[in-house]
């Protein structure tokens, strides 16, 4: 296979590799990881123990020193991990260094492992070795970045699913339904001398189907786990001093963003992360989108433009306690040109209307508002007493998920790469369905069963090409 951009063949496979396996940093512990048929013996030499005449029990921590063997000077104090394969995380001998996590230190202990033979690893290595000595399939390989960059708490709990295999054991059976079904298709036309008897429609359409079926329920789920997995960029927007730093805030339950009674204290754009009901909802607090002749404040407004051209969701916040100004109408009719509006009812997008300052006596007209966004969820909210806020939190909740829950039992797609396989997967499906029931030659329906057989093998890197792995793997990290 190729693997960043060089053919990764059995020869650089049987490298034994090594990588600091901790986040770049200062820390009180950093892991340098080897790993590879000479593991063992490259970092013996290095490894001053009371005992020095074998290999310590496997997975068990020894403590020691690692020593410079050319000039003997001591790199750290440390505790060491002699792993045998199969039982590590490769499938290979692995050793694993613990010694004190100043970068300095960590680089001077991988620089005297490299320099008795290993080869540093690249990107995603070592998880790459695991998928390809059989540890995990391609789908459990993916979910260790999934559960490694996870931001709340039932984005990890999906991507551990992943990891344990349930996504894969779902795929499984509905790769076993099919094949069932190309088996007895083609035994009959490659076999009609042993007289194999021909499927009828009839037996054919209940078994595919179920496969059918299998792979639906898949993709029911596919939008919400996405959501966990990816979050929610929402773009909170409306003229200077309505409140938007304040409701960020508010949302966020701590005071990130400064706020002033001085209209236009926002100049930049502040981005933050709040945990939505296990969604990652990523909040951009934009400067106000009005004319200026100051050319900082100009920059502060292209950001705020680009973060709502790029948002799932537009918090469109307006003063309740003061009548809709020039600056709110011009500031919906730039929303509307960027596709959030009335006319464009099929896009994705969305819009919540906030009347903040709800506390206050309201002297906006809703109605003007609702005709321009006659779908949108219309919230009062008040920052200060917290008024609304459980509200508009439940409205973003709806717009995100379209008020379809996926119950904690079932297993939720949470790839955009994995959710694509699954519709061509469907596509072929239902065309080799539409084949039995036009009664066309099964050779047909044969080959649109066998393209949706492989194309579910692409998610569990079955029948995956050179340049998806390549791809897949590039995005991991030194180390993992």
């Amino acid at each position: 296979m190729t693997y960043r951009g060089i053919r990764y063949n059995l020869a650089m496979q049987n490298d034994t590799i090594a990588a600091i396996a901790t986040p770049q940093g200062v820390g009180g512990i950093g892991v340098i990881r080897v790993s590879g048929s000479d593991a063992f013996a490259l970092v013996s030499p290095l490894f001053r123990r009371r005992a020095n005449d074998q290999i310590p029990p496997s997975h068990q921590l020894t403590y020691g020193h690692i020593i410079d063997p050319q000039s003997q000077e001591l790199l750290d104090e440390v505790l060491v991990a002699f792993m045998r394969a199969p039982h590590t995380y490769t499938r290979e001998d692995v050793v694993e260094i613990q010694g004190h996590g100043g970068p300095l230190v960590l680089k001077r202990l991988l620089r005297a492992v490299l320099a008795q033979g290993a080869r540093m690893a690249n990107p995603g290595e070592f998880t790459l070795r695991a998928f390809l000595n059989g540890r995990l399939d391609l789908a459990q390989a993916e979910s260790v970045m999934d559960l490694i960059e996870s931001q709340t708490e039932v984005g990890r709990r999906l991507a551990v699913q992943q990891l344990q295999g349930q996504l894969s054991s779902q795929l499984q059976e509905a790769r076993h339904t099919i094949l069932g079904v190309v088996a007895r298709i083609e035994a009959s036309i490659d076999f009609p001398e042993d007289d194999v008897p021909t499927p009828t429609v009839a037996e054919l359409v209940p078994i595919v189907s179920l496969a059918q079926r299998q792979i639906a329920q898949l993709l029911a789920g596919s939008e919400q786990g996405r959501l966990y997995r990816q979050g929610l960029r929402t773009a909170i927007i409306g003229r200077p001093n309505v409140g938007k730093s304040s409701l960020l805030n508010a949302l966020l339950r701590t005071e990130r963003a400064i706020v002033t009674s001085v209209a236009g204290t926002t100049r930049d754009t502040v981005e933050e992360v709040a945990n939505l009901r296990g969604i990652p909802l990523h909040l951009i607090d934009t400067a106000g989108i009005t004319p200026t002749d100051d050319p900082v404040e100009q920059i502060g407004i292209q950001r705020s433009r680009a973060a709502a051209e790029s948002a799932d969701v537009i918090l469109l916040v307006f003063d309740g306690a003061t009548p809709l100004t020039v600056q709110d109408r011009q500031i919906m009719d730039e929303l509307q040109a960027l596709g959030f509006g009335a006319r464009e009812k099929s896009s994705s997008r969305s819009v919540v209307l906030v009347l903040n300052k709800a506390d206050c006596q309201q002297r906006v007209e809703t109605g003007e508002l609702q005709e321009i966004w006659p779908d949108a969820p219309l919230v009062a909210t008040s920052t200060l007493s917290g008024q609304g806020l459980a509200d508009l939190e439940e409205a973003i909740v709806e717009l995100a998920l379209s008020g379809k829950l996926q119950s904690n039992e079932n297993v939720l797609v949470t790839s955009a790469r994995h959710q694509d396989a699954l519709r061509r997967a469907a596509e072929h499906i239902d065309a080799a369905i539409a084949s039995l029931q036009k009664n066309l030659p099964l050779d047909f329906v044969s080959i649109d069963l066998r393209a949706g057989y492989d194309v579910l093998g692409e998610v569990t890197g079955e029948t995956a090409s050179d340049d998806l792995l390549d791809k897949i793997f590039h995005e991991f990290c030194i180390g993992k």
